[in-house]
């Protein structure tokens, strides 16, 4: 995992008394404007139809939305293999 991917995973505390099953990792996205301090000069730039596609000028600061359900469906895939 790179330091800037767009999905973190973490292990959170499962405890002895737990009443519900525990979940052994959980994931969350990160915005990539975390990752770039300012905006450098000459960046390349989407088109003015796919920025509107896209919701964002540059495409260093496009992230696509990812279902947890389609994540969560290819890592049950990974664990088969």
């Amino acid at each position: 995992m790179s330091a800037n991917d767009g999905i973190r995973y973490y292990k959170p505390y499962v405890g002895p008394f737990d009443p519900c099953p525990p979940i052994r990792v959980k994931s969350y996205s990160t915005p990539p404007q975390l990752f770039i301090p300012f905006q450098p000069p000459n960046w390349p730039q989407f088109s003015p139809h796919d920025a509107l596609k896209y919701g964002t000028l540059w495409p260093a600061l496009y992230s696509s939305y990812e279902s947890k359900c389609m994540r969560k469906e290819e890592s049950e895939e990974e664990a088969g293999d």
